[in-house]
């Protein structure tokens, strides 16, 4: 028995960064005591059953190609600001240079993105879909774009600004201008 009490100790002890030793873990407050926290996980969960659902149709699409929902995120923001820097997309996916490397080269090799030296800083590297990466931007988008009409349709002639206005509202505060700035752009 004292040996059940030993090992819940050392699970419920967090090791301290940089010292290698333990100490007691927070006491966690179970999630969904009381209606206020309740309402937030359902909040939560129909934000990721509503994510699981709108990637599901593009991600069988994707698979066909071998690609992931980084491929998907690249070609969308590619098609959006054709000759945009490799420096701009990082900052947008906020991903590494390394992750980002890796799935630029598969879409170059396979002929979806081309890459061009910018005219005025020949160090750039400018980003364009290809007539294939158009072909593929379109055929993702068109089942979420239709999956998304029918929501804000279906949550009425105050759902569209509602559904912004949350959406903003979850991205951090520093970060909204630019957010803004990027989905406001004419492509």
């Amino acid at each position: 028995m004292s040996d059940i009490k030993t090992i819940g100790k050392a699970r419920s002890a967090a090791i301290e960064p940089g010292k290698g030793t333990r100490t007691p873990a927070p006491a966690v407050r179970p999630a969904g005591s009381g209606e206020a926290d309740r309402r937030l996980i359902e909040a939560i969960e129909l934000l990721f059953f509503g994510y699981r659902d709108f990637v599901s149709e593009p991600d069988t699409i994707l698979g066909a190609y071998e690609f992931g929902r980084a491929h998907h995120r690249v070609v969308h923001f590619v098609g959006r600001n054709p000759g945009m820097t490799v420096a701009e997309l990082l900052d947008i996916l906020r991903i590494t240079k390394q992750s980002l490397a890796r799935v630029l080269r598969q879409l170059i090799e396979r002929g979806f993105i081309e890459q061009k030296t910018g005219e005025t800083d020949r160090r750039q590297r400018r980003l364009y879909l290809t007539g294939a990466g158009a072909e593929l931007w379109d055929r993702l988008a068109v089942p979420q774009k239709e999956r998304v009409r029918k929501a804000l349709a279906a949550a009425g002639p105050h759902g569209e600004a509602a559904w912004r206005d949350i959406m903003l509202a979850l991205i951090d505060e520093e970060h909204r201008p630019d957010v803004e700035q990027i989905i406001n752009r004419e492509p």
